[in-house]
């Protein structure tokens, strides 16, 4: 028999603030270990926390971009266990009020558009980092007190795939609403998943099993194909599926239980007695909602309407909320979108890769794009010389145009110029004009070659082709009519 699974997942999200949840410290990442922490996030006794209103706004965001109502009141609560990286023996969460209910993501997937609830969005405090070294294990606590937004979904995913596509989406919404890096090398986004599987004729969720700390979108799609396999195995032997907590072990390809499954009573919440509740106000909230960015799905639609590029390319574009800006910035000046899509695509990106640098922090503005498209359409300058420019430009800074100037690097377009560096280049490469009587037309494009060689990179590569062109076919009619090399 066949089983139907049911997934849900549990997605935890540092925010992007500058300090921690209820303390001063830094929230940055990469500091030494131990470096970034006070009484508060230590959890020293009589240490009083204090409520990061960015945090709160932030996690408002993040409701309001995918459909979810702001609770126009919330609070704190304690969830009680012992683990060594959270020193207070609890964690300061939010249980039976969040700061957000409902909504919905709309994702992709290999059966099409599809969508999946959110149940609830809290915010909570991260817990401090352990690293286990042979016989010990070693704790740094800068983390410890981060802002950690957790996004619970509905069990309305399907399939793995599903699961891979809602993280995709739902990464692009949080860079988008610069509500998170969404660094998954960094720990700024990992996972917790919740699968089920039923019987198609039983409308009962199965008994869920819960994968603890997933931290790579694959990690997750190879996590849940295991553990349906797991499950159905059980199953179709007619034994029962226990709820528990297991633990990916990626280099093995399987999952291990880790302990049975905590039910809310185990944590034995109870409002945080150091806090407020959360209040916000209407008038906040339909301020957030005013400045909120256009979603990606519709920004990724409007592009390749507006635009007429395709599909492909606006999901491109669209997937980096400064890469679009960049592309209809440089689009606004003029210059046509598929232009400026393979520009972006193929050049732009590339130096984004090589260099490390995103696009909003490179030299390389939009209008300086467009003035080296503009000049490329002019004819002052050839699309080669233009590439070397955008890597400078977008390495050190410049105007194409006072470059092009003072380098002495406008294009060579004159045609007596370029006929005598036709006539040297075959005089120069006999052999390889007697290959284009003989039938070889590839060596043409060695003859274009060479002339921009010899005019380092400055000729008008078409017109060179032409010239070429000509060049060749007035010597091979001129061996047909006998005169052969006096042509």
């Amino acid at each position: 028999m066949n089983f139907v699974p049911a997934i849900g997942l549990e997605v935890h999200v540092q925010l992007r603030t500058q300090s921690k949840l209820f303390c001063g410290c830094p929230s940055a990442y990469g500091a030494g270990p131990n470096t970034q922490v006070c009484p508060v996030c230590l959890g020293y006794p009589g240490a009083m926390p204090a409520v990061n209103g960015e945090a709160i706004r932030l996690t408002a965001v993040t409701g309001l971009m995918l459909g979810c109502q702001v609770c126009p009141r919330s609070k704190f609560d304690r969830k009680s266990y012992f683990y060594p990286d959270m020193p207070k023996n609890y964690q300061i969460s939010q249980y039976d009020q969040p700061l957000c209910l409902g909504g919905s993501l709309e994702f992709g997937g290999a059966a099409g558009s599809r969508r999946a609830g959110i149940r609830r969005i809290h915010l909570e405090e991260d817990v401090a980092k352990s690293t286990h070294r042979g016989e010990g294990s070693a704790v740094d606590f800068n983390r410890a007190g981060v802002p950690l937004m957790e996004i619970v979904t509905e069990p309305d995913l399907a399939s793995p795939e599903d699961a891979f596509a809602f993280l995709h989406a739902l990464r692009d919404v949080l860079l988008y609403a610069r509500v998170s890096d969404a660094n998954l090398e960094e720990g700024n986004l990992r996972c917790d998943v919740n699968v089920s599987l039923r019987r198609p004729d039983d409308a009962r969720l199965g008994t869920k099993v819960e994968i603890k700390n997933l931290n790579t979108f694959k990690g997750v799609q190879a996590a849940l194909r295991y553990e349906i396999e797991r499950q159905t195995e059980r199953l179709r032997a007619g034994e029962a599926v226990a709820q528990e907590t297991r633990r990916w072990e990626p280099d093995e390809g399987v999952t291990h239980p880790m302990r049975s499954k905590e039910d809310a009573h185990d944590y034995r919440y109870f409002p945080e007695p150091d806090l407020l509740p959360v209040e916000i106000a209407a008038a906040d909230v339909a301020a957030w909602t005013a400045a909120l960015p256009e979603r990606p799905a519709a920004r990724r639609a409007r592009l390749a309407r507006d635009y007429g590029i395709p599909e492909y390319d606006a999901g491109v574009l669209a997937a980096d909320r400064d890469v679009a800006d960049f592309f209809e910035a440089a689009v606004g000046r003029g210059c046509s979108g598929k232009t400026v899509s393979n520009w972006i695509m193929t050049d732009v990106l590339r130096l984004q890769g090589e260099s490390g640098v995103g696009i909003a922090r490179a030299r390389l503005t939009a209008e300086a794009l467009a003035d080296l498209i503009g000049l490329v359409g002019k004819g002052a300058i050839n699309q080669a010389t233009a590439r070397e420019l955008a890597a400078e430009i977008f390495a050190r800074g410049g105007r194409p145009a006072d470059l092009v100037a003072a380098r002495g690097l406008a294009q060579v377009g004159d045609r007596a110029t370029l006929e005598r560096l036709v006539a040297e280049a075959m005089a120069a490469n006999p052999r390889t004009v007697q290959d284009f009587l003989a039938g070889k037309s590839a060596a043409a494009a060695f003859l274009v070659g060479a002339v921009m060689k010899a005019s380092r990179g400055k000729a008008d590569p078409k017109l060179a082709g032409r010239l070429v062109a000509e060049r060749l076919e007035c010597r091979r009619a001129a061996c047909a009519d006998g005169r052969g090399e006096k042509a």
